[in-house]
Formats: structure tokens, sequence, C-alpha cells
């Protein structure tokens, strides 16, 4: 059974080997943190490192269950040291220990510690740990397959791209998924489980909330309308009409439980023009579309908004910043991509082969009066490839494979 390497993280790890500082790896549950650190250590193993060296510890395993207090999991990880020999140490799940910020940090300062840590959410890196440990830490974060590493895995290569895209979206992006081969059926009742695993463990504990009803009620909100701009007020106010009676303030804090868990990617706005960041009206999308799908009937008209919402997953991967563009009072740029300063431009559409829709497409971008980068990206198999005035049109597929 193929093993995804997995090789951008795999090379983040290794960039930062050896270097007296905490590499912290988060992402949503299941997305293959755990299977990164194996990965990684079979890298050390064949560098030359000795398996006495690596001490690895997974807090959802039984065995390690008396090590979920700070100073237990210290001691132990002290007898396990090797004096005279750099040691690696892998603390899987870290957010089950309570105050583990400590221990880690005690580690952090013996020369002949390098230390890796994950967690399943975002808050684990907030409070005391942001505190203790800012300036001693560096993050990954780690997403669920993108579409050119569920292509890589697939065992029928040469399958057409919209039938991989088509997979890609009833099966999802959770490597375990693809390594088993599951099946549409199969595949929902694996996400349903992670689904509420999410929920209970890392937003109604967490957030200690009675009615689970109504975050459900939020989250399906949320599922329904990826890439539609909403607010706190907008929901309640949508709620309200269900006859089902929240404020917006306990509707703010239960989408903070959400996009903390890493179930959902706020995409804040960004006027161009004043280069400043908008505080209303933002945009959310989830972090796998099968699972979107699985929570909300889909249409087939729907496509555009599951394109737009792997395209932005994917500049996620790609680009530190990534938000929604606003021109004016009411142009939009579907994603303004940030690095170094510099702006990208995309605008994405499930198909622009009519004229008036691909100039309602290339407006926003022709406003916009700089010489950066600026992209269309369409599923358009047929003149796939185009240049309108420096906007260069693509296929969005093959532009995640690229």
């Amino acid at each position: 059974m193929k093993r995804l390497e997995r090789r951008d993280y795999l090379n983040w790890l290794i960039k930062w080997k050896n270097q007296q500082i905490i590499k912290v790896v988060t992402g949503v549950r299941r997305c293959g943190k755990s299977t990164l650190f194996q990965i990684y250590q079979d890298y050390l193993l064949q560098s030359g490192v000795e398996q006495s060296q690596i001490i690895a510890v997974n807090f959802e395993d039984l065995d390690f269950e008396d090590l979920k207090n700070y100073k237990e999991l210290y001691r132990y990880i002290k007898t396990k040291l090797l004096p005279d020999k750099m040691n690696y140490i892998f603390l899987d799940e870290i957010q089950h220990v309570n105050e583990y910020e400590k221990a880690v940090d005690s580690l952090r300062l013996r020369e002949n510690c390098d230390v890796y840590i994950t967690g399943s959410n975002a808050y684990f890196l907030s409070g005391e740990l942001a505190t203790l440990l800012t300036g001693r830490y560096v993050e990954l974060s780690m997403m669920p397959l993108s579409f050119q590493e569920f292509d890589a895995g697939l065992e029928e290569p040469h399958t057409a791209l919209a039938e991989k895209l088509n997979r890609y979206i009833l099966t999802g992006s959770f490597p375990y998924v693809l390594k088993y081969r599951y099946g549409e059926e199969e595949a929902k009742e694996y996400m349903t489980g992670i689904y509420h695993t999410i929920l209970l463990n890392d937003v109604v504990k967490r957030l200690k909330i009675a009615d689970v009803n109504m975050l459900e009620s939020i989250t399906r909100f949320l599922m329904h309308n990826i890439g539609n701009r909403t607010s706190p007020t907008t929901i309640a106010n949508t709620l309200k009409s269900q006859q089902l009676k929240i404020d917006p303030k306990t509707v703010d804090r239960y989408i903070r439980g959400l996009t903390d868990s890493l179930l959902f990617y706020e995409a804040r706005r960004y006027n161009i023009k004043g280069k400043q960041f908008l505080t209303s009206m933002n945009k959310y999308y989830v972090c796998d579309v099968a699972m979107r799908n699985m929570l909300v009937r889909s249409k087939d008209s729907d496509i555009g908004h599951i394109l737009e919402n792997l395209v932005y997953l994917e500049l996620k991967r790609r680009y530190p910043e990534v938000y929604v563009g606003q021109w004016g009072s009411d142009g939009e740029v579907d994603f303004v991509a940030i690095e170094n300063g510099n702006p990208v431009y995309f605008q994405v559409a499930q198909t622009t082969l009519d004229e008036k829709v691909l100039g309602r497409e290339l407006s926003p971008l022709r406003q916009i009066d700089d010489n950066y980068p600026k992209y269309l990206l369409t599923l358009d198999e047929v003149f796939d490839e185009m240049n309108y005035d420096g906007i260069q049109k693509r296929n969005a597929l093959k532009w995640m494979l690229s």
C-alpha cells in the first residue's frame, strides 16, 4: 500500500532539524500529522540517527495516559534522554497535557533536544503557550490532501481530470480515505465520525456549549454558504426566521470555536485600493468539501462555490496570506494572495465560455491598475489557456496540479 510522502511538509521539518526552536504542526483532526511524524522519523533513521535517539509519545494512545501531567511527562522524557547525542522528541496531540508548555519549554532549553509537537486545533497555540513560548516556536499549518497529493495517490493515474475532481469532491481529502480506497459511502461514514469528534471534542467541550443543536445549525449554515459574505448578525437573523433564537455574540463565539477547530477557515476582506483590512462580512471555507457535501445536499449548480473553496484551500497551501479582495463599493476579486508584500489576484468561475460571463469575471481584475499577476481560473478545457491584456486564464485543475 503506497504511502504519500507529503513532501512539502517533510521538507519543512528537515529545514528546521537540529535547531533549538520548537516545531509545532497544527491541522484539523486526521489530516495526517501523526503519519508525517512517522515519515520524518523514517527519514531520520535513514540519515544515520539511531532508534534510541527518537522519543515519541502520542497522547491519544492509552499507553501514555499517565503522562498527561506536564511534570510526569518531563520526568518520563528525562529518563529516555541520551546525554551525548541529539534526542528527537515527538509529542503528538499535545493539547491533552495540562500546562504542557512548561514541559516543552524546559526540553527546548536543552541543547541536545530537538522538539516536535502537534495539535488538532488552533486555540492550543493561544493563552499560556503564546505568552510563554513567544519567539520560541515555528508553526507548520498542515491540511488534508491537496488535489495534487490526491492525484499522486490514485491507482489509476490516467483517469480524466473531470473524473478525478468528481472523486475528490465525493470521497474527500482525508489521507485515510485514499489509503484504503474508500468508496463514497465508506468515506461518508468515516467523515461522519471525524465531524462529530471535532464538534464534540474541539468545540462543545471547550466552549461548554449546552445547545449542540444550535451549534449544528450554525455549522450547516456555514457549510451551505461557503464563499458567501456573512456575519454573526446575518446568521442570527436567518436562524430567527426559522424560529431559532440566538444572540449575534453567541453566533460569533460559536464561529470562533469552529474556526479554532480548523473545520472552517475565515477569509477576511481586503480593500485593494486602500490596502486595508475590512472588519465585517467575511467569508468562510470548509477544510474538506466532501465533508460539506455530506452535511448539505449539493446541486450541480453549486460546483462554482465548491471550486472556489478548493482554490482557496490551494492558495492557503501556497501563500502565507490569502484574503477576499474588495475594489470600490461593489467590486470584488475572489482572492488576493500576498507574499513578501506583493499581491497576486485570482478570480474563480466554473466556466467563462459565454462572452457575457467572461466579461463579468474579467471586469474586477481589469479595474486593478497595477502590474501584479492576475489569474482567471475555470474548469474550461476548451481555450483553457488564454491571455486577456495580461490577465491569464488557466484551467483550475491543471493549476492545482502544477
